[in-house]
């Protein structure tokens, strides 16, 4: 029994695990990686076709994300999930092979008037289409055998639809060892999901860390701030323009303003509309309300039991087309566009932007996490111009980021669900940045005297034995020194972050009072800009 670690080591996305057992070699996700790439993957250790299987926690892209590049590879193995992760990943990954398809002719066509190559996409809609065909769904709850000595179950971890923890039991030559995968544990109290299950015992946790050294900060009353920014934009005649994920935090946002509505929290604006503009949020907002008897909490399914969606609403508007995409903004009422991508690196929100950065009655209203070099990012971190289309856009919209909405668990939250597991030998402590996964190791050795380890690509461990059998080192990738929405100004920042680095590693030796205090005047630092 072995298991190698690939990807979202030290990293937040991109993740995956190799295990061999039971005369078996398959993955636990395939992830793609998004915003900054830190550290290099090793590769994986077999080639695609020799692959048996796949188990994949969650539909999101970084979890999901190169399944089609596996299938092109020569896969043919099932892909095992939840019922409620396959239906989103037939919307996700077609989603993404058009992206590829469409970024690729975009840098091709650049290219030939370069006199340069053409571009080759990461892979085809047909592709997608391949892996999408090898997906074995399973409800939550019921344990599958899927070869000799190894089973599984999933248990929802209240991250997103469907979203689950994995338990791998496996057995060979008379050893049995339990192995948990985290996938990406929730928040609690989220609109729409069950808050996550927790799971009893383990002999091995292999755990996210997202939010492993940071504590949210939730608005108290999360309807009653959103309003507040819709009524103050609109009341000077402005937009509200929001980039959101289109699976999950979309169908959130419709939770809530369906409540802003039925509420009537906002005075004079009463038949607001609301544009939906992602062919992807809207068939993934479909795919929510067919798993809802399976997947939502008690709240929302008690707007169901009275007839009532809880994710839909009078002046709810979803477009299809491009054309409907682009008459949105011939539309002069105050309004809220919800738009994907969330970080603002694809798709339409690109164009809302190009329209709206300019106008200062307008706000762009950031209500989920914004990777390192994402345009997204630089928004948020107070750029003063950004390029679109080649353009130039100056930022004159206000630009606010909702505290508090997030699809992970923080550490209080992590920490409560590893409290839960009994009998485990190690935590192994990944999908998190390299601060996260080392603070929230740490954490847990401080915390429950665990044994924790928080491995490099490349690691390997001897399942059976419980040794670490290879102890992988980093292997940095060289930072680019320009990206194009990266100003000078948070250049200065960068600097200004690699001073606090210096002084926090000169602070070895002072008095415990003096670090207690310069600890203090960090924290209060990334409460008040939300980090």
């Amino acid at each position: 029994m072995k298991m190698m670690f690939i990807g979202a080591t030290h990293e937040v996305t991109g993740s995956c695990t190799y295990l061999e057992a039971c005369g078996k070699k398959f993955l636990v996700d395939f992830g793609m990686e998004q915003g900054e790439d830190i550290f290099k993957n090793v590769q994986i250790p077999v080639a695609p076709g020799d692959i048996d299987f796949v188990l994949l926690t969650h539909a999101h892209i970084d979890h999901s994300g190169l399944l089609p590049l596996l299938f092109a590879g020569g896969f043919s193995g099932e892909i095992h999930s939840t019922t409620a992760t396959a239906n989103l990943c037939s919307v996700m990954l077609r989603d993404s092979a058009h992206i590829q398809e469409f970024e690729a002719e975009w840098r091709s066509r650049k290219a030939k008037r370069r006199g340069e190559d053409d571009y080759e996409p990461l892979y085809t809609m047909d592709d997608a289409i391949g892996a999408i065909e090898l997906f074995v769904p399973h409800e939550y709850e019921t344990t599958v055998e899927i070869s000799e000595g190894i089973s599984v179950f999933f248990r929802d971890a209240g991250h997103l639809l469907g979203s689950s923890s994995i338990v791998l039991t496996l057995t060979e030559d008379g050893e049995t060892r339990t192995v948990v995968f985290s996938g990406d544990i929730g928040n609690v109290r989220q609109p729409l999901i069950r808050d996550p299950k927790y799971i009893t015992s383990a002999d091995y946790v292999v755990m996210e860390s997202t939010y492993g050294n940071r504590i949210h900060n939730r608005p108290t009353d999360y309807v009653t701030a959103l309003a507040k920014v819709l009524q103050t934009t609109f009341d000077r005649g402005g937009s509200v323009i929001i980039p959101s994920f289109a699976v999950g935090r979309t169908q959130e946002m419709l939770y809530f303003i369906r409540q802003i509505k039925h509420d009537s929290l906002i005075s004079g604006h009463d038949d607001f509309p609301v544009y939906v503009d992602s062919p992807l949020a809207n068939e993934a907002t479909d795919i929510y309300i067919n798993n809802r008897e399976s997947c939502y909490d008690e709240e929302a399914l008690s707007f169901v039991r009275r007839g009532i969606n809880p994710i839909t609403f009078d002046g709810l508007i979803r477009t299809l087309s491009s054309d409907d995409s682009r008459a949105i903004n011939n539309d002069t009422r105050p309004k809220v566009i919800i738009s994907a991508s969330g970080m603002c690196e694809a798709g339409r929100i690109k164009h809302h932007l190009k329209h709206n950065l300019w106008k200062p009655e307008n706000t762009i209203l950031f209500v989920g996490y914004q990777a390192t070099n994402t345009l997204g990012r630089a928004l948020v971190e107070g750029a003063k111009n950004v390029k679109l289309f080649g353009e130039t856009v100056k930022v004159a919209a206000e630009i606010k980021q909702l505290p508090g909405v997030s699809g992970h668990a923080d550490m209080n939250g992590l920490t409560e669900w590893a409290k839960a597991i009994g009998g485990v030998k190690k935590f192994f402590i990944n999908h998190g940045d390299a601060a996260s996964a080392e603070s929230f190791a740490e954490h847990l050795r401080e915390e429950l005297g665990a044994d924790v380890y928080a491995p490099y690509s490349g690691a390997e461990f001897d399942i059976a034995a419980g040794i670490v059998t290879v102890d992988a080192e980093p292997m940095p990738i060289p930072r680019k020194e320009h990206q194009g929405n990266v100003n000078i100004v948070y250049s200065d920042l960068i600097s200004a972050s690699d001073r606090l680095s210096r002084l926090i590693k000169l602070s070895d030796g002072r008095a415990n009072a003096d670090m207690r205090k310069l600890t203090e005047a960090i924290n209060r630092l990334c409460d008040e800009w939300e980090i």
